[in-house]
């Protein structure tokens, strides 16, 4: 089976999704801190520092969603429920059983049919969700709401956070189920994957 390299992700959507990473680490660690888990660089600290990441996210959230709209990258997250069925028991079952995949990845749709549904979801409503308490609560109480005390405040953000945490971990394994383990993680540092090269 011949093989070729295509480009996948461009440089910018590499790089949304490793500050992405990076913030959302940094806003867990110092979370936890926050939050009273763990004590490592102290509560003044913690607290400093996950302000400047939280307000780092914004920034990056608002280009991001200039360059999709720009760039028309928006249409990967409109959600298609054709193979959504297949595609969930692929990953219950078939992907331990060596069977192919049911959906066919290319540059004009990256996401498979359970994919565009979790990162539309991620997008729409987990990230507005810590973006709107986070800020809330950074203003608090000049910008409290009306019924909305600071001790509920707390408790929606640290579920959203709960909410990125359960994200982060099956994405990471997500990506060991590409062609190879690593084959995902290389396309997200490069831009490129290989896809089967089609003989004219």
């Amino acid at each position: 089976m011949k093989t070729q390299k295509v480009l996948f992700f461009s440089l910018y959507e590499r790089f949304w999704h490793w500050s992405q990473a990076l913030l959302i680490f940094v806003l867990t660690f110092t979370g936890l801190e926050v939050h009273g888990t763990m004590s490592v660089m102290g509560m003044e600290k913690a607290v400093n520092i996950h302000n400047v990441a939280g307000w780092a996210l914004v920034v990056l959230e608002i280009f991001t969603l200039f360059w999709m709209m720009t760039s028309g990258q928006w249409k990967q997250y409109i959600p298609r429920f054709e193979k959504l069925v297949d595609q969930v028991k692929y990953y219950a079952v078939g992907i331990f059983q060596g069977a192919p995949h049911p959906t066919v990845k290319t540059p004009e749709a990256k996401h498979n049919p359970l994919q565009r549904l979790t990162y539309l979801g991620l997008l729409a409503a987990l990230v507005p969700l810590q973006l709107i308490t986070g800020a809330l609560y950074w203003g608090y109480p000049q910008y409290q709401l009306e019924g909305f005390p600071l001790e509920t405040l707390a408790v929606v953000h640290t579920l959203g956070a709960f909410g990125f945490v359960s994200f982060v971990v099956v994405h990471v394994y997500m990506t060991t189920t590409g062609h190879t383990v690593f084959s995902n993680l290389i396309a997200m540092i490069t831009g490129y994957e290989e896809t089967e090269k089609e003989v004219h």
